[in-house]
C-alpha cells in the first residue's frame, strides 16, 4: 500500500514536470490550439472568509506570524516549497499555512468550519464554461491548461495576492477535483512557480 502511494506521488511529480517542459510546444496548426473559447468575465472581489481559524492561523508553531516569515524572490516567481496543493476533503494540517479555496463552487459536503479556509478566490477559478467543457477529461488536459492560463492572466489582482501570500509563507491551494494530476490547482501552481 505504501509503495503505491509513493509511486502515485512520483507519477504526479513527473506529470507536472512534463507539463512544464511541454509548455508552448503545440504547433499553431493544432486545431485545438486555434479554437477560441468564450470566457465569462466577472467583476466581484475575492471572498475573505471569517472564521475562528483565520485569527488563530496567523501564528504558527514557530511563534511567528505568517507575514513575518517571508522571503522575496526575483521576478514574479515563487519558491516551490511555498505552494502546496490539497483536496478540500483532506483534513487541514498545521503546516498548511494560508489555505485558499480556488474553486468557483464550494466543495460539496464540506462544512465551512471544518474546511478552515482563510480565503476563497472564486475569480481565479476556471470560468463555468471552461470547467464544464473540460469535465476533467485527461484528453482535454493540454487545451484546458492553455485556456485556463489565458483566463488566469486576466485576474492580475488575485494572482498578485497569491504571489504575495506565497512569498510571505506557505500557501495551500485547496481544490475539490478527484483527479490530483489534472485540475485547476495544478495549472495555477505552475503559473505561480514560473512567473507566467
Amino acid at each position: 500500500m505504501a509503495k503505491h502511494l509513493v509511486d502515485a506521488d512520483a507519477k504526479k511529480e513527473r506529470d507536472l514536470q512534463l507539463d512544464i517542459e511541454l509548455e508552448g510546444t503545440f504547433p499553431a496548426s493544432d486545431p485545438l490550439k486555434i479554437t477560441r473559447f468564450p470566457v465569462a468575465m466577472h467583476t466581484s472581489k475575492t471572498t475573505r472568509l471569517t472564521s475562528s481559524r483565520t485569527d488563530r492561523s496567523r501564528v504558527r508553531s514557530t511563534g511567528r506570524t505568517v507575514m513575518d516569515t517571508g522571503r522575496k524572490y526575483a521576478g514574479g516567481k515563487v519558491a516551490a516549497d511555498r505552494i502546496r496543493l490539497k483536496r478540500a476533503y483532506e483534513p487541514p494540517a498545521s503546516d498548511d499555512g494560508t489555505r485558499i479555496l480556488i474553486d468557483r463552487l464550494w466543495p460539496r459536503g464540506v462544512r465551512k468550519a471544518a474546511a478552515e479556509i482563510d480565503e476563497w478566490m472564486k475569480e481565479i477559478a476556471p470560468s463555468t464554461e471552461l470547467r464544464k467543457w473540460f469535465g476533467h477529461d485527461p484528453a482535454r488536459w493540454p487545451e484546458f491548461r492553455r485556456r485556463y492560463r489565458s483566463e488566469i492572466q486576466r485576474h492580475e489582482a488575485e494572482l498578485g495576492r497569491l504571489r504575495e501570500l506565497a512569498r510571505n509563507g506557505p500557501v495551500t491551494l485547496v481544490y475539490s477535483a478527484h483527479d490530483a494530476a489534472h485540475n485547476d490547482a495544478v495549472v495555477l501552481k505552475c503559473v505561480l512557480l514560473n512567473g507566467d
